[in-house]
């Protein structure tokens, strides 16, 4: 027992920093192809003396070093070193001590090659063969004679082992392999013809080794390429052991990209379910049992009055009649385009704003609005959190594509407020030259817009500024204060009215426009629309608006 606690000792540390890493997490053989060694081994003896293997009351312990180079599917090339003594004793004067230094290549014969067992096998058992070169100096007396003698022989070696995978690119390995050193004369025991295997012994071994190396992993996703499924996933995203995107709802929208990612939906809604198929997902339906239209939030206008069916007490009203909030056409109404009547008492939207002070004749509001419809404050929340998932390339203008749901959602929200207008402010941290995060930060904000303009929004309705560091959130001096000054902002304004950026930070800095740009503003490429391809072909595509869907809880981390 006191022989076995040096190497207790030599393997505490490293087995205690294995005890901390997870199990499940291992690198591809294949593609870490080095690893090195380090072990303990004990020595047994045979010959002339007797035999001491498999006795393990008298260990003679050897440290050695390995290096193993994957060669191929099954099969390694395998170099180790290790330094020993062997010993034995008949008489008082007769005994010997012999110090040895053996190296030996050879080839390692693993059944984990996937046929037999996996690679990434917890459990991987293999077979050495292999010849190196014993160099031994030895002592002692023969029949109280002295030897003394320095010498080295072509050392042939075969063995077994089990090698326990232990973690990140870590296995610890147990093997016994026998050693014949051609025509060696360990004891000193004199012989008329030394036979070729007159000594020999065993070498029994623990100890781990690492891979070198850090495996391929070209979408950084942490799955090495060879095992990853889906390569090329953005950055940030969440994947499985295969290195696919996760899709907890298996609805076949990842998580990412669901809108709802713990009810099973249609690729058509982002991952959000449409009971009654009108377009517009259950979560933002006010109908959700019958269709309707998306500007009255799902709900059905038979008469087409703009009143929903629901609260319309006058389902029949003529087309083109004005109505009130209960669907009923206004008494009078059709007296509006005489000549005798004022015009300036006109409220065609019949929010109680005549049209001469309706900024919105056309759509009901309220008079506090000038007219125009309010903003949802859900809505607004939606746009405030949507700058947690706008990300960029790293120090570029090149929009990830994790980005596009939410900037499709927020499309969506401007069919549904045609008559404002979106203000996209971008920001930067103080890291960097002044003029460069300028601007960066201007050609972000246009790349949203040019995603949103390539979707069908109008041209006119958004605007852009840039910032640069100058309006952080959280201070430029820890890295979390960085993550949170980098953002991209989305505000909506009447159309017609101060910008929203504007109003908030001050005039754009004039150097973020000035002097040619040196980051590209580009957009990965992207599959046409329904609606392009329709145009294309010369019909019109039918638009249609869904309201904004509420940001899902799982962030992905931007990537600047």
């Amino acid at each position: 027992m006191k022989h076995f606690l040096p190497l207790l000792r030599v393997l505490a540390l490293p087995l205690l920093l294995v005890a901390t890493q997870p199990l499940a997490v291992v690198a591809q053989t294949a593609e870490r192809r080095t690893s090195i060694g380090v072990n303990v081994s004990t020595l047994q003896y045979q010959g002339d003396f007797g035999s001491e293997y498999w006795k393990f009351s008298n260990n003679h312990y050897a440290p050695g070093f390995a290096i193993n180079q994957y060669l191929m599917r099954g099969l390694d090339l395998n170099a180790q070193v290790f330094y020993g003594e062997l010993t034995g004793q008949r008489s008082a004067t007769t005994h010997f001590a012999t110090t040895l230094i053996n190296t030996n290549l050879g080839f390692k014969f693993r059944l984990n090659n996937g046929w037999a067992l996996k690679e990434d096998a917890l459990i991987q058992p293999y077979l050495l063969a292999g010849s190196g070169f014993t160099y031994t100096s030895r002592t002692g007396l023969t029949d109280g004679n002295r030897i003394e003698e320095d010498k080295g022989f072509v050392d042939v070696m075969t063995g077994a082992g089990i090698n326990l995978r232990l973690g990140r690119g870590m296995g610890l390995f147990v093997q016994s392999s026998q050693h014949l050193p051609l025509h060696a004369n360990l004891d000193g025991v004199a012989a008329p013809n030394e036979p070729r295997w007159a000594d020999r012994f065993l070498q029994h071994t623990v100890g781990l080794t690492f891979n070198l190396g850090q495996a391929p992993d070209a979408d950084e996703d942490g799955v090495p390429d060879g095992a990853d499924q889906c390569p090329g996933t953005p950055n940030g995203i969440e994947v499985n052991e295969r290195g696919c995107p996760l899709d907890d709802d298996k609805d076949g929208v990842p998580n990412h990209q669901d809108q709802c990612p713990n009810d099973p939906g249609t690729v058509e809604m982002r991952g959000c379910p449409d009971t009654d198929q009108d377009g517009i997902d259950d979560v933002d339906d006010t109908c959700p049992d019958t269709p309707g239209k998306p500007e009255l939030g799902g709900c059905p206008d038979t008469d087409n009055d703009g009143v929903v069916d629901s609260e319309d007490t006058c389902l029949d009203t003529p087309a083109g009649a004005t109505v009130d909030a209960k669907g009923c056409t206004v008494p009078g109404a059709a007296l509006a385009a005489a000549p005798t009547t004022s015009a300036t008492a006109t409220d065609t939207d019949g929010d109680g704003v005549i049209n001469t002070e309706d900024r919105c004749p056309n759509h009901a509001g309220t008079v506090a609005n000038h007219g125009c419809p309010e903003i949802q404050a859900q809505v607004r929340q939606r746009l405030r959190e949507a700058t947690q998932f706008i990300g960029f390339e790293r120090n570029k203008a090149t929009l990830l594509p994790s980005s596009y749901p939410t900037l499709d959602t927020i499309t969506h929200i401007l069919n549904q407020y045609p008559t404002y207008s979106l203000s996209i402010a971008g920001h930067t941290d103080s890291q960097g030259p002044a003029a460069f995060n300028l601007r960066l930060s201007r050609e972000r904000a246009a790349a949203a817009r040019r995603y949103l303009l390539d979707h069908g929004s109008a041209n006119a309705r958004i605007e852009v500024r840039g910032y640069g560091p100058r309006h952080p959130l959280a201070p430029n001096t820890t890295e979390e204060g960085r993550t949170r000054n980098r953002r991209v902002e989305f505000d909506l304004f009447l159309t017609g009215e101060a910008n929203a950026a504007q109003v908030k930070y001050g005039s754009e800095p004039m150097t973020a426009t000035a002097g040619p740009a040196k980051s590209k503003v580009s957009l990965p490429k992207k599959q046409p629309s329904k609606k392009a391809r329709a145009s294309k072909k010369g019909k019109k595509a039918p638009s249609r608006k869904a309201p904004a869907r509420k940001a899902s809880s799982r962030k992905a981390p931007l990537n600047w």
